[in-house]
């Protein structure tokens, strides 16, 4: 029997329509979702939309509308959005369906009848946009959300409280039995300060003559169910739950939500679980906001991304491309014109449509499109090795959320495809009359596009679902089983053709530049701890501006580059630095960089190096450090 794999994303509130923080996470869990079915899992995607509570019911009524009529609205332009970014969801699930309606019922009586949940009174700040109570450390001067950025309403009334209190002992238990519950491990050493602190029992109703727009409480016609109480529960409802083929699914392997809705899912979920009698579920992963151009995305900086737009204005692959191409999933992002530009037009048009369209016109030209595999095979060891490396390390990165690491190590496996074309030379074959040697290079190539095109479907699949015919293959195999040169022969690739188009300017009105600098709206740096030096020390470290002439290959070393640096002295000097892995001798000629100059000589491969390049690798992104500026070779640094 196939290994299950359920995941989720949040389920959407629909009192607006979608935006770049919704196709992101969707986006993610689409990518996961199909590689596990790749993988000969048996997958069950669940998203959908939160269609109770306050902030639905006052838009609503702002609008004129019931709040019905909103959510259907608005649901269905989540439903168009996933259909144009090609989210392969098993459900789509409506917290108005009648059979969330009742399981929400269900597990709340289940909790009212464990002792869990009694009645009360509340007082306190509101924010209607988090439907939470605020406490006043929490608040902004004026008791302002510090999240909506809009004033709270001092509400007293009566509630019904669930005892989360009882649970502070027992959540924090579970988190030292259970070390991966949250990813990335500093936002649960966050969720895991939290709860050390003490927990607070939580209000989780609301009196029906205030929000109408809910559940009614099982136990009490006068309450509405907490929103989060009932949304939550969407994660049970969607498999079915309480009918027992819930089961199949329960507990859920991966929950993706924002940071900002971490607390919800890692500490009140597990905690009304525990309650009902339920496990928790597997994994949490809560990943960062987006930046456009450096400002926090807000209305009224008029920067909002409409991703109906973006896909519009560049396609929907490249849009799935460049959210996770380049920054680490987890942390926040920051979207500029200029690295989408890059990504697009450097990467998916030059890297990899050009060489599916260059192996294909080959094969036609020499071969008539037929590839068969020969004895002929230059450099078949080279080529075996990178592909089992890269298969092992991509999968590894995948699980581990790392897809913009996993996207390097495909880029990493097309860049060889092209080096092979430009070292083996399949024009000079023919004309040499080399027969069997280029149809072995033709081989390796179509197999090289066969492996490529898995690497990258669960990123791009509309794309890649058209590589598939460009290639010639009938459908994706498992990725497991997923082998070099393993392409069955004879073979014959389909038609030639452009798999992406080239952007401009013009293309990208949708990313929004809004003028002066970005105020505070820095993205957020994981915590870290500082040592202090004496200023004395310091100045001991000389560093100087260095300007990159020459770039050779170490023999037998994967890290290593010789390097050739001008630090404005009488003669160049020969730097050894473990950059290999990041960069290609292309990207580093003509580089300036920051050189730490009067460190002592010491020989790695038998070359003596003659300084360090100083670079930033925080495990997730490396970069060279270099000057904003076209300073001088050897101008000091300070």
């Amino acid at each position: 029997m196939a290994e299950k794999f359920f995941l989720t994303t949040p389920i959407y509130y629909v009192n607006g329509q979608p935006h770049l923080g919704h196709a992101y996470t969707t986006v993610a869990a689409d990518i996961i979702a199909r590689l596990n079915r790749l993988m000969g899992k048996k997958v069950f995607f669940l998203t959908g939309t939160d269609e109770h509570g306050l902030k639905i019911q006052q838009t609503a009524e702002k609008l004129g509308i019931s709040p019905k009529e909103l959510a259907d609205k608005n649901a269905n332009r989540f439903k168009e959005l996933w259909k144009i970014l090609n989210i392969s969801y098993d459900r789509f699930i409506r917290t108005t369906e009648t059979a969330h309606v009742e399981a929400v019922k269900y597990i709340l009586q289940k909790c009212y009848e464990k002792g869990d949940i009694y009645k009360g009174h509340y007082e306190g700040w509101y924010c209607v946009g988090c439907e939470e109570f605020k406490t006043e450390k929490e608040l902004l001067e004026g008791n302002v959300c510090p999240i909506h950025k809009k004033p709270c309403e001092y509400i007293k009334e009566e509630t019904y409280y669930f005892r989360l209190s009882r649970y502070t002992d027992k959540l924090l238990e579970f988190y030292e039995k259970n070390p991966q519950f949250v990813k990335p491990e500093y936002r649960f050493n966050e969720v895991k300060e939290f709860v050390k602190q003490g927990l607070k029992d939580i209000s989780i109703t609301r009196p029906r003559n205030r929000v109408k727009w809910g559940i009614v409480a099982p136990f009490d016609e006068n309450q509405t169910v907490y929103v989060w109480f009932d949304a939550l529960t969407n994660y049970l409802s969607g498999v079915g739950y309480p009918s027992p083929e819930y089961r199949e699914w329960w507990p859920a392997d991966l929950h993706l939500v924002g940071k900002d809705i971490l607390r919800f899912h890692a500490v009140y979920w597990p905690a009304f679980l525990m309650s009902a009698g339920e496990e928790p579920p597997q994994q949490i992963f809560a990943h960062g906001w987006w930046l456009v151009e450096g400002h926090k995305i807000s209305k009224s900086l008029g920067n909002v991304i409409d991703p109906f737009v973006a896909v519009k204005k560049i396609g929907v692959d490249p849009f799935r491309y460049i959210l996770f191409r380049e920054t680490p999933f987890g942390e926040d992002g920051n979207l500029t014109r200029e690295r989408v530009l890059n990504r697009v037009n450097g990467e998916l048009v030059n890297e990899i449509g050009n060489l599916y369209s260059r192996v294909v016109s080959m094969a036609y030209r020499y071969t008539e499109g037929r590839v068969e595999k020969t004895d002929a095979l230059p450099f078949a060891g080279e080529y075996t090795q990178l592909t089992g490396e890269v298969l092992g390390n991509y999968l590894k990165l995948v699980e581990e959320f790392k897809f913009h690491k996993a996207l390097e190590e495909t880029l990493r496996f097309a860049e060889f495809l092209n080096r092979y074309i430009d070292l083996t030379k399949p024009w000079e074959l023919n004309k040499e009359g080399k027969k069997e040697i280029l149809k072995g290079v033709l081989y390796l190539l179509t197999d090289g596009l066969r492996i490529l095109t898995h690497l990258l479907f669960p990123f791009i699949p509309t794309s890649m679902e058209r590589a598939l015919k460009v290639v010639g293959l009938e459908g994706l195999q498992n990725f497991t089983g997923l082998k070099p040169l393993s392409l069955k022969t004879p073979h014959r690739v389909g038609k030639k053709e452009n798999l992406f188009r080239r952007i401009t300017e013009k293309d990208l009105t949708f990313i929004v530049k809004v003028e002066g600098k970005p105020g505070e709206e820095k993205m957020e740096q994981k915590p870290e701890g500082t040592e202090f030096i004496e200023f004395a020390e310091f100045q001991k470290v000389v560093l100087k501006v260095g300007e990159i002439l020459q770039v050779e290959e170490i023999p037998k070393s994967k890290k290593l580059y010789k390097l050739t640096v001008d630090l404005g002295e009488e003669k160049p000097r020969t730097i050894v630095a473990g950059i290999k892995p990041y960069y290609t001798p292309e990207e580093l000629r003509g580089k300036k960089v920051i050189v730490v100059a009067n460190l002592k000589p010491k020989k790695l491969m038998g070359i003596e190096s003659q300084g360090m390049v100083l670079a930033a690798n925080d495990g997730e992104n490396f970069s060279l450090l270099t000057v904003e500026k076209s300073v001088k070779n050897g101008t000091r640094v300070s």
